[in-house]
This record gives C-alpha cells, structure tokens and sequence, in this order.
C-alpha cells in the first residue's frame, strides 16, 4: 500500500491534524525533521499540485510515534532503530503493538471490515520473511485492516 495512503488512513481514524502528525513523528526521535507543511503535501492526492510521496522513514517515525503516544516509552529498554523499508506487515504489526490488539482483537477487527481472517493466514502475516509459513501483506489486507481498525477507534 502507498504510504501516503496508509498516513491518510491513521490520520483520519485518530482525527489528527498536520502539527500532530509531526508530533508524532518526533515522539520517536527527537532529532528527526518534520514540517507541517510536508505533511501537508504528504496528504494530498496524486493528481494534485504539491503532492509528495510520503518516504518509508517518515511513515517509520509516525508509526513508532504512535507507539510512544498510545502505550509509553520504556525507559529500560533501549529505542529500536527505525525501520528503513517499510512493508504492509511491518505497519500491521506497529498498528497492532500501538493498539495492544491481541489475536481475537485482531480477528474483530477483520471482520468488522467485512473481511474475515483464519488463525493461520493471521499468524502467517507475523513471521519473519524467511519463515516457510510467511505471508506477505497484500495492499487489500492492509486496506481492510485499517478500515476494521477505524471503525473500531472512532465507533462508527
């Protein structure tokens, strides 16, 4: 999934506005730079003027951001470093930590989007790459997760 789409979606189930978006990101790393005006450009269409495409860091630091904003930072443990590719499992497994779901949560979800999941395809998803039983995300799957996801946060 693109993701431009994938920070649409967050944003719009957590009614952020562009200044939280980049609070977020920097709730994950200080250092890092974000404008509210990139995220601006991050937020429009393709086919509008001033579009960006939004980079795997930036969705990396939102993500982890949102982490940090919705369960805390543990000082005991040391931060983990940023992902640089960012794959469809990888934000369905910082959405699901964000939101403390677990297996049942997560199978709720799927179907409060009208998508149901088996046990072993959700499992599949949450495997290292190199696993036999690894299933990649597809661009569907993800879209109906964050579909399910929003309907749940925002009670509609």
């Amino acid at each position: 999934m693109i993701n431009n789409d994938v920070l649409r979606s967050i944003r719009y189930m957590l009614d952020l506005g562009d200044q939280h978006v980049v609070e977020l990101a920097r709730l994950a790393d200080p250092s890092f730079a974000l404008e509210k005006e990139e995220v601006r450009a991050f937020l429009l269409k393709e086919d509008e003027p001033g579009y960006q495409p939004c980079s795997d860091a930036v969705l990396a630091h939102v993500l982890d951001g949102l982490i940090v904003h919705l369960r805390g930072r543990d000082d005991s443990v040391a931060p983990r470093p940023v992902e640089k590719r960012i794959s469809n499992n990888v934000v369905l497994k910082k959405l699901r930590v964000a939101f403390e779901l677990r297996d049942v949560d997560m199978h709720q979800v799927f179907a409060d989007a009208g998508f149901p999941v088996s046990k072993p395809e959700l499992s599949a998803l949450f495997r290292q790459p190199g696993h036999k039983n690894y299933r990649a995300c597809g661009d569907q799957l993800l879209r109906n997760f964050l579909k399910g996801l929003t309907l749940r946060v925002r009670g509609g």
